[in-house]
């Protein structure tokens, strides 16, 4: 799991169809290694930009949409409440 902070909206007017109905964020990975790197990822919980997330990836992102079959890398699980110092 990733802690990041959602940083825009992703609009994509043609998709593959199974990806209908979903939302789409540009993220931006804080903390860790991989602080600085943008990915682009699944909002199931309706999260927002600004918002500080915990983010999945790999086949648990796509478990996390109730189909392995969905091209997802990527989703979004929790929004981080406490205020904590990751960056």
């Amino acid at each position: 799991m990733l802690i990041a902070r959602l940083i825009d909206n992703v609009w994509a007017t043609r998709k593959a169809e199974s990806l209908n109905g979903l939302k789409f964020m540009l993220a931006e990975i804080i903390g860790g290694t991989g602080a600085g790197q943008h990915l682009i990822v699944a909002d199931i919980i309706s999260a927002g930009i600004g918002d500080r997330v915990i983010v999945c990836t790999g086949s648990s992102a796509r478990r996390m949409l109730g189909n392995d079959d969905i091209p997802v890398d990527a989703a979004v699980i929790g929004i981080i409440d406490e205020d904590c110092n990751f960056e």
